[in-house]
């Protein structure tokens, strides 16, 4: 919910417009209306929820409900205001983006750990969109969504390559790719414990959690979340945290963090999916204050979009493929991690 319409709930019937649209899955367990709502809408306070729906903004079904109302299974939620919703406003910034390859179809960019990739409520400047607006004047769908030429997104706190399309057939041409998975993407992550396994595929359906919807979650009986694959293989151990390589087979939100959660390992950093937690080691040199100095060096989850391959839209039959090096903050992790092991674990 936007700052800018909080205020103004009240309006004839016949001139409300559509803010904000929810479906509730259909494993959505009985919840409050307004924690429903406060789930999704990451930029705005439970008591501005709950003063929308005290004006009669928040409706379920068509029909004005108050905070305490229970969402069920396939209730449409959604926040009415009096005047029509507001474009995100496009403009160019020079943010010196690190382009990896560029060509008149398609842009490669290797993006820093930190920055967000489009334009969204929170996050109106400093995006890769606006960098790359600077760059290039026009990308497809510029006038129409607030992502022209992405067919592909990695988290903000995660670093790595991503393609940009230059024009409507290259993005076409690019998200079938993606669709079909077809394209090829590695990723290096640094997830805590010992993974066991030199190499395995972790699979199960990704979805909301149905207890937290900023959280992803994994459903192995499928009734809920989509398919989802992750291969792996491990790069190096260090006893209390394992360097793996991870190829994606589908490409489903915060699937690798969400997966490697699912086994018992989260990624080092990752605070949404138990990243954080650093318990101490008896019998190993001041092994909790060493981790936590880590976390200093490496705020955020270790996970770099390392190598990403690719049919060249018009180039027929020629096959793109880049790589880009770990980040300082992952690579300095890392050292240290070695370190450690060879003065008190050797």
């Amino acid at each position: 919910m936007r700052g800018d319409v909080a205020e103004s709930w009240e309006g004839d019937e016949e001139e409300l417009y559509e803010h904000f649209r929810f479906v509730s899955e259909p494993g959505q367990q009985l919840l409050r209306v307004d924690k429903f709502l406060f789930n999704f809408m990451t930029h705005t306070s439970r008591n501005r929820i709950q003063k929308a729906a005290d004006a009669g903004a928040i409706r379920v079904n068509a029909q004005p409900v108050k905070s305490n109302y229970r969402v069920k299974p396939g209730d449409v939620v959604t926040l009415v205001l009096a005047q029509p919703p507001k474009q995100i406003e496009l403009f160019a910034q020079d943010l010196d983006l690190n382009v990896v390859h560029c060509d008149s179809d398609v842009v490669v960019v290797n993006k820093p750990a930190g920055m967000v990739v489009h334009p969204s409520y929170g996050h109106y400047s400093g995006t890769l969109i606006n960098g790359l607006l600077h760059l290039f004047e026009h990308l497809p769908d510029g006038d129409k969504s607030e992502r022209p030429g992405l067919v592909h997104r990695i988290d903000k706190d995660t670093s790595g390559l991503l393609v940009i399309a230059r024009n409507e057939y290259a993005m076409a041409f690019l998200a079938k790719q993606f669709a079909d998975h077809t394209t090829e993407r590695e990723y290096y992550a640094v997830a805590l414990g010992n993974v066991e396994a030199d190499a395995g595929t972790i699979t199960g359906h990704i979805g909301r959690s149905l207890k937290d919807r900023k959280v992803m979650t994994v459903f192995e009986d499928g009734k809920y979340g989509k398919h989802a694959v992750t291969h792996y293989r491990v790069l190096e151990r260090f006893g209390f945290a394992t360097l793996v390589a991870c190829r994606l087979e589908t490409g489903r939100t915060h699937q690798i963090r969400a997966h490697f959660k699912h086994i018992g390992h989260p990624l080092f950093g990752d605070e949404t999916y138990g990243g954080l937690e650093m318990p101490d080691k008896p019998g190993w040199p001041k092994f909790k204050e060493f981790m936590v100095n880590n976390l200093k060096i490496c705020a955020r989850q270790a996970l770099h979009a390392r190598m990403l391959g690719f049919e060249h839209p018009t180039k027929k039959g020629e096959r793109l493929r880049f790589e880009a090096a770990l980040p300082e903050d992952m690579e300095a992790i890392l050292e240290r991690f070695r370190n450690y092991v060879a003065v008190h674990l050797a």
